[in-house]
């Protein structure tokens, strides 16, 4: 994306603060949810982390937002919500309704709302182009830089969501698989979902089908 045009700095750094702290609210989501976990005890299952997601997906769906952008704001593959839809249909049940919700309140894809906002800033921080993250979004490249153009707000979001690009290939790993961070000691409770309760046959049906290998 050219860098031409762009609001004055002074602005950019007046709406820097702001930028960050939700840029850092982006980036704690999933450090939230291990938190809100720990005073229940016991460990997380496999069940709890893909409800989580697929909540998600029904809040982009009912923002107005399709199925590539709601797999971004759920941090999952688009490949595996849509195994999900495919496998489950009370999920897919909801997702229809949660769609007939937004356009029943005139939110269509490509409409201009914060969810959008949103969906791009996912987009870039995870590595995409600006073209790219503007068409998961719903928006063209064009449309989106007119928006950039026009608001320091969203330019200092931008600059913040390019730094936080990842250096190499970023490929979905469930919580629970996820190593961890090196040098930190183990906590209680469960140490942020570090080990999981494994769901069976009977009760979670499909989840070792629908998660991706890694």
């Amino acid at each position: 994306m050219p860098e031409s045009r762009r609001p004055d700095a002074e602005s950019v750094r007046n709406a820097l603060p702001q930028a960050e702290r939700v840029m850092a609210w982006l980036a704690a989501r999933e450090e939230v949810g291990r938190t809100l976990r720990l005073p229940l005890g016991g460990l997380p299952s496999e069940r709890d982390e893909r409800l989580a997601h697929m909540a998600d997906v029904l809040q982009a769906t009912a923002q107005g937002l399709g199925p590539k952008a709601a797999a971004v704001w759920a941090g999952i593959p688009e490949h595996l919500l849509r195994q999900w839809l495919e496998n489950d249909r009370d999920f897919a049940s909801a997702v229809r309704a949660a769609s007939s919700l937004a356009s029943a309140h005139g939110l269509e894809p490509g409409a201009r709302t914060p969810a959008v906002i949103r969906v791009v800033l996912l987009a870039l921080s995870d590595g995409m182009p600006w073209g790219t993250a503007a068409a998961v979004a719903g928006l063209s490249g064009h449309r989106l830089r007119q928006l950039w153009r026009a608001s320091p707000t969203l330019v200092a979001l931008v600059d913040l969501a390019r730094r936080a690009r990842p250096r190499g290939p970023r490929t979905y790993v469930p919580l629970h698989r996820r190593p961890r961070t090196p040098g930190r000691k183990p906590t209680g409770q469960g140490a942020g979902y570090r080990l999981v309760q494994r769901e069976s046959r009977d009760t979670d049906r499909g989840s070792r089908d629908t998660d991706p290998k890694t």
